[in-house]
């Protein structure tokens, strides 16, 4: 069989792999670490790496991906827990939204919503904002849609693309390159995303889209009912935002050094130790959870915050384990070759850095829409594409901002987070479609427009 002949047979295994792992969670319900890892056997099996080494690759997969993320998606989940039960995430959202001029509230609010979801899980910073929406809405004579739309966009976008969020912080490690860069892209990109994505949807809005007659359930509200909780009152704002903001300075210190260092501004050709040992993900990401467990120890014993930091590693189980397996799967791509040879029989004469941004928010789209799960969808993408990062046609940036923004494409019925949406606002499947489908999808075009141009003038 000739070259070509032998490459339509990998790929054909590969659209199996894939296959086989959609069909797995979709139609069998079985744990996406349980089908990534049977794909996973698939590939490695059919490609002849052979029966021990299958295995061995994806031991040392899930292993090698937990090594570089596993502490740090850890800490990361302790930070947000304790925030959240120490009511410090509910001073700075209360502070920040109190200190909003009026005509800038709903902005404001989404940038809330942008800035807890940083260490926060979606669904939480939704829970704790909403009521604090619901208000500003009443208070501005704004529909209700208004306030929930900013939410979605503010805390989807940070979810998904500024670490230590699972799949922001497990790009750098698929894909190779430098975690500040990503946490530095991450906020810069996202920033810019959610106030685009805000004033687009609000003008989408204000053209007559909310039809409340069909698009509310009239008389069901949870958040109409429910009233703020208090945010602590023994917990400053500054104080609150130490666990968030002293991670992401310590990760962005060596990065920045660096870049100095390249300038010539500072000597040296490599980060002293101490500048390495800091801006490390897994000390700045120990320091924020030491930093959240002295925050909360202003509300709670320690009985308490032991009790808290055990219920955030609970809840994070799950993602460790797809981060994982996700793992497993990149690497039988690797050892297989398969992902380097198709990136290059696709790209390599052509030289497309477009093509391969595109072939990346595609793979990503395809599992988010059909399974839910953007953590599943970004881990997938980008470890097919991580042969891309060794090419030298696209900055490895461009595929994971790509790979990022496919997995939050489109959130419907098959994601947890749309019913939570819908369901505490009050509104219909048509009005969830409305809000948290229409928002995110608009939160990753523009991530997607972002990384074409990135990948068009700084490949």
């Amino acid at each position: 069989m000739d070259k070509s002949g032998e490459l339509s047979m990998e790929i054909m295994h590969l659209t199996i792999a894939i296959g086989l792992i959609l069909g797995l969670i979709l139609y069998f319900k079985l744990n996406p670490a349980i089908s990534l890892v049977m794909g996973s056997l698939y590939l490695g099996l059919a490609m002849h790496l052979g029966l021990s080494e299958t295995v061995s690759a994806i031991g040392s997969g899930f292993g090698n991906i937990m090594a570089a993320i596993g502490l740090p998606i850890g800490f990361g989940v302790i930070i947000g827990q304790l925030m959240s039960d120490s009511r410090a995430a509910h001073r700075i959202a209360h502070s920040l939204v109190a200190m909003a001029p009026r005509g800038s509230g709903l902005y404001v609010l989404g940038l809330t919503g942008f800035l807890l979801s940083i260490p926060v899980f979606f669904d939480v910073t939704f829970v704790i904002l909403i009521p604090l929406g619901v208000a500003l809405a009443r208070t501005l004579g704004k529909p209700l849609p208004y306030a929930v739309g900013a939410l979605v966009i503010g805390a989807a976008t940070s979810h998904t693309i500024v670490p230590p969020t699972p799949n922001p912080l497990a790009a750098a490690s698929i894909l190779g390159f430098d975690i500040g860069v990503m946490t530095f892209a991450g906020l810069a990109v996202g920033l810019v995303t959610a106030v685009v994505v805000m004033k687009i949807y609000f003008t989408i809005l204000d053209m007559g889209l909310w039809q409340p007659e069909k698009d509310q359930i009239a008389g069901v509200s949870v958040a109409d009912d429910a009233s703020a909780e208090a945010p602590s009152q023994r917990i400053p704002l500054w104080m609150a935002l130490l666990p968030v903001l002293l991670p992401i300075l310590l990760i962005l210190s060596g990065t920045l050094y660096g870049y100095c260092q390249q300038l010539g501004v500072l000597a040296g050709d490599e980060l002293p130790d101490s500048v390495a040992f800091f801006s490390d993900r897994i000390v700045a990401l120990m320091a924020g959870a030491l930093a959240a467990y002295a925050v909360a120890s202003r509300e709670m014993d320690r009985t308490q915050r032991d009790e808290s930091a055990t219920r955030g590693l609970q809840t994070a189980g799950l993602v460790l384990l797809v981060t994982g397996a996700g793992g497993s799967l990149g690497k039988v791509i690797q050892d297989t070759e398969i992902g380097t040879r198709l990136v290059e029989s696709l790209f390599h004469e052509s030289q497309s850095a477009i093509g391969m941004v595109l072939l990346a928010y595609g793979l990503a789209a395809v599992f988010r829409i059909a399974q839910g799960s953007g953590t599943v969808a970004g881990i997938t993408a980008m470890t097919i594409m991580a042969g891309a990062a060794n090419i030298g046609v696209v900055d490895p940036l461009w595929i994971a901002l790509a790979a990022l923004s496919g997995g939050i494409s489109i959130g419907h019925v098959n994601d947890s987070g749309f019913w939570i949406t819908s369901q505490l606002a009050g509104f219909s499947i048509r009005g969830g479609f409305k809000t948290y489908t229409l928002g995110e999808a608009l939160v990753s075009l523009v991530i997607l427009t972002i990384a074409l141009l990135g990948a068009t003038f700084w490949p």
